[in-house]
């Protein structure tokens, strides 16, 4: 198997938040629906799944030291968009850019919401239609195959991709890259079985040694497109975290166990008060804020003396009681991943991206929008991730997470 040293890419693309935190709110309680509505494993590879995932249970949580950025993955820079992350993809030959939206929530990659899909000698229609629903937006067209760019490296031939020939919800973004579980796929296109994603493509042409993904996003404060964070097919960039990745199998409960979902728990302060008792839920890269279930909602707003923001529709402190707001404790696998008190409030130099009020202290952490117990019960979206490192084993059907640089930064 073949393997080519990483190239990063740099981009400069953003998405500007033209309706504020609230539309981010509902935005992202509509996906929490999808995913609650649940996703069940199925079709010819669906007991290869729940075969594999019985197997790595019986072995609980994994600590494995990550091989190094050159020896296992190629890496591509991501943009932070605000509310989103997006990369410049390059589809065709010769290669029309897109900007898309980094999905680990699905599966498919899809263009020609914004910018219109340009055929070249390496275009081929299957005549399949494909449609997917994100809860926040919908796309539907049809199939095509061809051959997309991530990097000079990274360059997958004859991948599937959606060409839509309409879409809704999307704003300043061409489509999707889905890096989520490839039977998200399933039922999307015409035929109903699944299709290789990018990862899945990637691994079987050689051009990356290990089916993973790794994740990278750093926090940042201003409202200019940057360049802040790094994509890994292939391995863990190990220059971006401090340790080890701490691995836990995907979760057996339904219907987070369909995504890239975890069990956690979530304590406050150093007395450990329960927030969040033992569940399932999952880590998601196109979920902007921190969603809890209700009842946890409920608790964390009294622990903080939270007020809500009828502005934003945010939770809201004031400085005295910012400066007594202590640390959330997500416990996975027996490891606890702590949300510093800095880490759960919006950079407060893009509050008026948001709406906001330019000083004022908002909270990262939201009503999920359904009570506890349902199977899925929390969203770690990038405001999460943006304080530690994710990694997505395809292989071994595993999440792992690792403190960075940025866990304790006093950035917002």
């Amino acid at each position: 198997m073949s393997f080519t040293a990483h190239h990063p890419l740099s981009f400069t693309s953003t998405v500007k938040v033209s309706d504020g935190a609230r539309a981010i709110i509902a935005r992202d309680k509509a996906r929490a629906q999808k995913f609650l509505a649940g996703v069940q494993p199925h079709g010819p590879n669906a007991h290869k799944l729940t075969e594999l995932r019985s197997r790595v249970t019986h072995h609980g949580h994994q600590v494995v030291s990550p091989l190094s950025r050159d020896a296992a993955g190629d890496t591509i820079d991501v943009t932070d968009a605000a509310v989103t992350y997006t990369a410049s993809v390059g589809v065709g030959n010769p290669a029309t850019e897109y900007t898309l939206l980094i999905d680990t929530g699905s599966s498919n990659t899809w263009v020609g919401a914004d910018k219109e899909y340009n055929r070249t000698s390496t275009s081929k229609s299957t005549g399949k239609s494909v449609s997917v629903s994100y809860g926040s937006g919908s796309f539907s067209g049809t199939e095509f195959t061809d051959q997309v760019a991530l990097s000079p490296s990274l360059v997958v031939k004859s991948q599937s991709i959606g060409v839509a020939s309409t879409a809704q919800g999307f704003s300043d973004v061409d489509g999707i890259l889905g890096i989520g579980p490839v039977d998200l796929t399933e039922g999307t296109i015409g035929g109903n079985t699944p299709v290789p994603t990018i990862t899945d493509n990637l691994f079987k042409q050689g051009t990356i040694s290990t089916e993973s993904i790794g994740i990278f996003y750093q926090p940042s404060t201003s409202a200019s497109a940057v360049s802040n964070g790094e994509l890994t097919f292939g391995g863990v960039d190990t220059s971006k975290i401090i340790g080890d990745v701490n691995y836990v199998p995907i979760t057996g409960t339904s219907p987070a166990s369909a995504y890239w979902g975890v069990d956690q728990t979530i304590t406050y302060g150093s007395s450990g008060q329960s927030i969040l008792g033992s569940t399932a839920g999952i880590v998601d890269t196109g979920t902007t804020l921190v969603l809890i279930a209700t009842d946890a909602f409920q608790k964390y707003q009294k622990a903080t003396g939270a007020t809500l923001d009828q502005t934003t529709g945010l939770l809201t402190l004031t400085a005295s009681q910012f400066k007594n707001l202590q640390s959330l404790f997500f416990d996975i696998g027996g490891v606890q991943y702590e949300l510093t008190p800095n880490a759960q409030i919006w950079p407060r130099g893009l509050n008026t991206e948001i709406g906001g009020t330019q000083g004022k202290i908002y909270l990262v952490v939201s009503d999920l929008g359904s009570p506890s117990g349902q199977g899925l019960d929390f969203i770690n979206g990038f405001t999460f991730l943006q304080r530690f490192y994710s990694a997505y084993d395809v292989s071994k059907s595993r999440v792992g997470l690792a403190t960075t640089p940025f866990t304790d930064a006093e950035t917002n």
